[in-house]
This record gives C-alpha cells, structure tokens and sequence, in this order.
C-alpha cells in the first residue's frame, strides 16, 4: 500500500484529491494539509511515500519545498499553472498535472506511483538472500507463505492468484506476476506463459504446448521455451553437444 499526503492551501482541492483516491485501492491517504510547513512536520515523524502537493500556496511554495528536502518522497505536483512544468520536472518529480485534472489523467499518475514502487521492490527482491517462504500482502495483511507449498501462480493483471498445495482457496495478492517471479527462486520455479508460474516439483507431465502438475494442466507458450529447456535439463544437453 502506497501511503499519500496531499498539500493544497484550498479545501476544495484537498477533498477533490481525496475523492479521486477512493477509487485507487493501492492508494492510501495518511494525511491533508493546507501548507508546506505543516507537511514538512508530518513528514518528520510519518513513513510517506507519496505527495500530491500544490506549488502555489501562502510561504512556502511546493517548489521550494520539495527542493529543500535532502530525502523526499515520490511527488505529484497538482497546480493550475502550467509555466512551473519545468521547474517542476528539473526536481525529478514524478508527474505534473494541471487543474481541474481529468479522472483518466489522474489515474495515469497514480499508476506512475505504482510502477515506481514495483521497480523499487524488484530491485531489493533481486538482492535479497534466498529462503524457503515469503510473506506477500493479501487482504490488508502479511501472509507467511512456505515456497514448498507453492504449486502455481497465476496472472491476473495487477494481481496473482497463488495456488497453495492443501488450502482452500488461492491467495489472491495485489502486484504483478513480474514482480512476483523475481520474489521465487529461479531454480525451482518457471514461467510458462505470460500469466503462469509452476513450482517445477508439482510438475508430472509435459506435453506439446501443455504442462500438467499435480492438480492442474496449464498452457505453455513458446515464448517461454528456453525456460522449459532449462526446467527439463535440456539446455544443458544442447550445451554439451
């Protein structure tokens, strides 16, 4: 969850945001305040991710600001002048949108938000020291998940449906299936298709264009043949020939 401050000297502004936030589920909004000064204490105690900040407002503008803070969060500025687009992106902001801000333009931004912090966690994932669980966010909590009871994990836009050997049900957990693949050891699990992942040990059979696990038959792409080469030992016979 992306947690979000939103700064507008008007009130209108600030519940216009908010508003728009409600139909963001990975959007959180942690605060609202008139002005720089405000926000500025906020965010010396609170763990922000993102701003949704107005430029002109009493003091202390939205520029100077986000300028002066050695460590910032993501920005969005949202101004109705559109002469500061260039200051604003020389600060490497995030996006810049222009009242009164089209719902579909809004949404645009906020998935830039998404992506940032997606790109984020692959980079940390890809670094981290392998285990034999992980704990992915599913319904407002953090679930413990044993990689040994993974049998599939399935695409679904924004999401995956993890399949666990023995549950009830799939857990369903809001982040792509890149994302998620970067999270799995690469020697145990394999993409097949755009929109699957298998854990190779629930795997019984391969057929043209299928792979069948313990509980399932799934798709295969040739997109991904060279994956299926390397989960069969095949690659390595090719190299040695």
């Amino acid at each position: 969850m992306i947690r979000c401050l939103i700064i507008d000297d008007e009130p209108l502004a600030l519940d216009l945001i908010e508003d728009n936030l409600r139909q963001v589920d990975y959007i959180q909004v942690a605060g609202k305040v008139r002005n720089a000064t405000e926000a500025l204490k906020i965010l010396r105690n609170d763990p922000i991710d993102l701003l949704f900040c107005d430029i002109q407002m009493p003091g202390i503008s939205g520029l100077q600001m986000v300028s002066s803070m050695a460590v910032r969060p993501m920005v969005i500025f949202v101004t109705a002048y559109e002469h500061f687009a260039l200051q604003g992106f020389e600060l490497d902001v995030l996006d810049y949108l222009i009242k009164p801000v089209p719902m579909e333009r809004f949404l645009r931004a906020c998935q830039k938000a998404y992506r940032t912090v997606e790109t984020r966690q692959l980079a940390v994932a890809s670094q981290s020291q392998p285990r034999n669980y992980l704990f992915v966010h599913s319904d407002y909590n953090l679930v413990k998940i044993s990689l040994d009871k993974i049998e599939v994990v399935e695409g679904l836009k924004d999401y995956v449906k993890i399949h666990v050997a023995g549950a009830d049900k799939p857990l369903l957990s809001r982040m792509s299936i890149k994302m998620m693949q970067a999270l799995l050891p690469p020697e145990r699990f394999y993409r097949i298709h755009k929109s699957y992942i298998i854990n190779v040990d629930y795997v019984t059979l391969i057929r043209r264009g299928r792979v069948k696990t313990v509980n399932t038959e799934l798709p295969m792409s040739d997109a991904y043949r060279e994956m299926i080469d390397r989960m069969t030992g095949r690659a390595l016979v090719l190299a040695h020939n």
